[in-house]
């Protein structure tokens, strides 16, 4: 629940398969650290080039044996014909997965243009209706408020967007950004498209500055100089630049929860300190 005035929120984190014993470990420490804050879901990625799909399935698979969470899986065109990514798919849906993050996924040599696998599906689209043909799966697709690094333009990503959501998409979840008005004036473009499914904002709380230059500069995603300006001189201060992670990504939740959003999807990098003192910040307490 919430105790926020600004109303009640509804949040959603989002998780990776851990490649190691260690960070399998810090995994569920996270998960059971932020399972009582009682998100909307929780969904877990799946790697470049399909390179994680066992182990994002055996995430999956333990998330909805052993918590209460609804778990989401990530699903992407690469590397896989389309009766292998119908078989995995039939296998999240056996296993009791109803939520689905389809997605394009992206090119299995970093650096070159993301090429369809043959005799796959070939983009996000095609995946979404071929998921609404082997089960009832709520399913989440990708937005980009800053626009797909390889869309042909802002108008091109805007109609991928809606073809999506007119395949059978429930429901759209952006990449992070940190400027609130350019989500505000994407959702103009979005409702003014006709689409009327949620656009979950994506959010990041940042303590690695560095680290989110590279991922911003790979999403097309800006960095206001403001942000920049709080993490100046803070490369090897960790304990700071955590407690300006959370105060940043609080006060960009607030702005966005005083102009009317009530989901947010949190992208914790299988950190829980961050996301539970953000969750705390904002109201949100153990149900």
């Amino acid at each position: 629940m919430t105790l926020d005035p600004l109303g009640p929120l509804n949040v959603s984190f989002e998780f990776f398969p851990p490649k190691t014993p260690e960070m399998e470990e810090a995994l569920w420490r996270t998960v059971r650290r932020l399972e009582p804050l009682n998100p909307s879901f929780v969904s877990v990625t799946y790697g470049a080039g399909g390179s994680t799909r066992e182990r994002t399935h055996a995430t999956v698979k333990r998330l909805v044996e052993e918590t209460r969470l609804k778990a989401a899986a990530h699903l992407t065109c690469v590397a896989a014909t389309r009766d292998e990514v119908d078989a995995v798919a039939r296998d999240y849906w056996d296993a009791g997965v109803r939520h689905i993050v389809a997605l394009r996924g992206d090119s299995q040599i970093p650096g070159t243009p993301y090429q369809p696998h043959p005799g796959g599906y070939d983009y996000a689209v095609d995946l979404v209706k071929g998921l609404r043909k082997i089960a009832d799966f709520e399913i989440s697709v990708a937005a980009y408020p800053e626009v797909h690094p390889d869309a042909a333009s802002a108008q091109a990503d805007l109609d991928n967007l809606k073809r999506k959501i007119d395949a059978g998409a429930t429901r759209a979840i952006t990449q992070f950004f940190f400027d609130n008005d350019v989500y505000y004036r994407f959702m103009d473009r979005v409702l003014a498209a006709g689409i009327k499914v949620p656009v979950l904002p994506g959010i990041i709380p940042v303590s690695n500055f560095r680290q989110i230059v590279k991922f911003a500069a790979a999403t097309g995603a800006t960095i206001p100089a403001s942000m920049a300006r709080h993490f100046e001189g803070l490369d090897d201060d960790p304990e700071t630049r955590k407690l300006i992670a959370v105060t940043v990504a609080a006060e960009q939740v607030r702005g966005l929860a005083a102009a009317g959003v009530k989901d947010f999807h949190f992208y914790t990098l299988n950190r829980a300190d961050l996301c539970f003192a953000l969750c705390h910040l904002l109201g949100l307490r153990a149900a």
